[in-house]
């Protein structure tokens, strides 16, 4: 089915992206994935081609299209179907330079913003900690008001370019008072250098074993008050307005993988033979594929109107749910019915469905897990 939501300049992109891929990402990812991380310079390569950056205002160097998710989109949808070894540019493009174009002051921007626009500043965002996930009330690491500073103390896990960043966007709690509920969090700046900031564990995951993901310790890190992010007491409220296209970015990526593992798995399935015909002529695996093949559709059409009410100003945050837990786990089944269909090649590492499997199971998790899509539906429908 045609996909109308993209015009020529989107389709130009994604050509971009694809040979960039292939180029500048390809020949790196085994030694990316023994090392648990992607090398710097990838990011410097991936600015000057454009694909980061290009939301960043011009006057700082970068495309000035802050306002097309189209962009973004393309770029999630062919880094998910280049596979989990890809580069985690989406986190530097949907989740993290958002906060940036909404919250930074006028200095900050000249500050910060020439660095994501070439790819030379990394950025990370530390939210989860190991007491507190999707629970941001439990936080407990602080941003203590000190004269012109914070000084932060505490830790966080599971921090997505936790080794490679040079700027993350710690949420802090700057009001002590139990009471203060949501009204208690800020997004504070913690630059690379700063003392008392330290790297921990470089955390050894299942899969995406090319992106590097850490523990992070602060232990009385001395911030300037002007790396406060938006308003004090505030973050709460800053985070609940990117998650929407966060979400769609998760979204898309799922399924543009899931379609890419679906469609080398139509050739298996016509070539590879079991008593005397393909294994795709037998009716089981044919409707298999079938289904498979139907609910990818349906899938990118709601991801296409989604992407659309983006456009219009109009995603809401409980569309945006809906599109993350629909398409994450039909990414999962899709990913898992065509690992099946392989047999035994589709536990082998050298075929690619295999490390999408395990790729692919932390995206019914990060950015809201599927039971915290659903509770947010749920609520919505008044229950």
């Amino acid at each position: 089915m045609k996909r109308n939501v993209f015009e020529p300049e989107h389709e130009q992109l994604r050509d971009t992206v694809r040979s960039f891929l292939e180029r500048e990402v390809a020949p790196h990812t085994t030694e990316w994935e023994r090392n648990g991380q992607v090398d710097r310079e990838v990011y410097r390569k991936a600015g000057e081609a454009g694909l980061l950056g290009f939301n960043v205002p011009e006057e700082f160097g970068g495309g000035g299209i802050s306002d097309d998710f189209r962009f973004n989109a393309v770029i999630a949808e062919e880094l998910g179907r280049f596979g989990g070894s890809a580069p985690a540019f989406t986190l530097q493009n949907d989740v993290i330079v958002p906060y940036f174009l909404h919250l930074a002051n006028d200095e900050q921007r000249a500050r910060w913003m020439p660095g994501m626009a070439t790819g030379e500043t990394i950025l990370a965002i530390a939210m989860t900690e190991p007491g507190a996930g999707s629970d941001l009330a439990g936080i407990k690491t602080s941003a203590k008001p000190d004269g012109d500073d914070y000084i932060v103390n505490g830790s966080k896990t599971f921090i997505s370019a936790g080794i490679n960043s040079d700027l993350v966007v710690v949420v802090a709690r700057t009001n002590p008072d139990p009471s203060a509920g949501h009204k208690a969090f800020s997004l504070i700046v913690v630059e690379r250098g700063m003392a008392g900031f330290e790297r921990g564990r470089k955390l050894d995951k299942m899969g995406q074993k090319a992106q590097d993901t850490a523990e992070l310790h602060f232990d009385n890190v001395r911030v300037p008050r002007a790396n406060l992010l938006g308003e004090e007491n505030k973050g709460f409220y800053h985070l609940m307005h990117n998650l929407p296209t966060e979400r769609l970015s998760i979204g898309i990526a799922a399924i543009g993988g899931a379609r890419s593992i679906f469609e080398e798995t139509l050739q298996y399935v016509k070539d590879r033979k079991a008593f005397g015909q393909p294994i795709g002529a037998f009716q089981a695996n044919r409707f298999t594929m079938a289904e498979l093949s139907t609910e990818l559709d349906i899938a990118e059409q709601y991801i296409d109107r989604c992407l659309q009410a983006a456009l219009d100003g109009e995603l809401s945050a409980v569309d945006a749910s809906k599109n993350k837990w629909w398409c994450t786990e039909l990414a999962k089944k899709v990913i898992d019915r065509c690992l099946q269909l392989h047999g035994g090649y589709g536990y082998m590492n050298e075929y690619r469905v295999a490390k999408a499997y395990t790729d692919a199971r932390i995206q019914t998790i990060f950015g809201g897990t599927t039971e915290i899509m659903k509770d947010i539906i749920g609520r919505d429908l008044g229950l």
